[in-house]
C-alpha cells in the first residue's frame, strides 16, 4: 500500500511540473505579445518625442493640455507640448512647444488650442502667418487663442434659453 501511494504521489507531482511548465510558457508568451503590441502601437502613432527647436506661446486657458500633447500644422504634426507653468504676474499658461527643425514658422503666426471634435482630445493648432522673418529657437508665438470651456457654453445654451422669456 506505501509503494502504491507513493506512486501516486510522484504521478501527481509530474503531471503538477508538466502543468505548471505549460503555463509558465503560455503566461511568456502572452507577456511577449503584449510588449510587441504597445511596441508596435508606440512606433504607428508618433508618440516619439520631437527632437527640434523650442518656442514659447501664452495662452489664457490651457485646459485638457498636457506635456506630449500634439502640435498641429494643417492638420500634420509638428511638434510636442514640452512644458508647461503659470506666469505668476499675468495668470496666464506658459506652454512650450517642441517643434520639428524641419518647420519654420513666421513670426506672425498664431497658436490655438483646438479639439479634434465634441469630445474629442485637444491639441494646439498652428496657423502660419505670411512673414518673411521667421520665429527663432527660444522666441515666442505672439497671437494665441485660448481652449473653450465647451460645457460651459453648453450650460449657458441650455439653461439660458429655459430662463429667458
Amino acid at each position: 500500500f506505501g509503494r502504491e501511494c507513493e506512486s501516486q504521489s510522484l504521478a501527481r507531482t509530474r503531471t503538477f511540473m508538466q502543468n505548471s511548465i505549460v503555463e509558465t510558457l503560455i503566461g511568456a508568451a502572452v507577456i511577449a505579445v503584449a510588449a510587441f503590441f504597445f511596441m508596435f502601437a508606440y512606433s504607428s502613432t508618433g508618440s516619439a518625442p520631437v527632437s527640434g527647436y523650442d518656442v514659447m506661446a501664452k495662452f489664457n486657458r490651457a485646459d485638457g493640455v498636457n506635456i506630449g500633447t500634439d502640435v498641429r500644422l494643417s492638420g500634420i504634426k509638428i511638434g510636442t507640448v514640452a512644458s508647461m507653468n503659470l506666469d505668476p504676474q499675468t495668470y496666464s499658461a506658459v506652454v512650450t512647444l517642441a517643434l520639428d527643425n524641419s518647420v519654420k514658422l513666421p513670426d506672425d503666426s498664431s497658436a490655438r488650442i483646438t479639439s479634434e471634435g465634441l469630445l474629442g482630445n485637444q491639441y494646439i493648432s498652428i496657423e502660419p502667418g505670411g512673414s518673411m522673418d521667421y520665429i527663432k529657437p527660444g522666441g515666442e508665438i505672439e497671437n494665441t487663442q485660448g481652449s473653450v470651456d465647451l460645457m460651459g457654453l453648453l450650460g449657458k445654451a441650455v439653461f439660458g434659453a429655459t430662463g429667458a422669456k
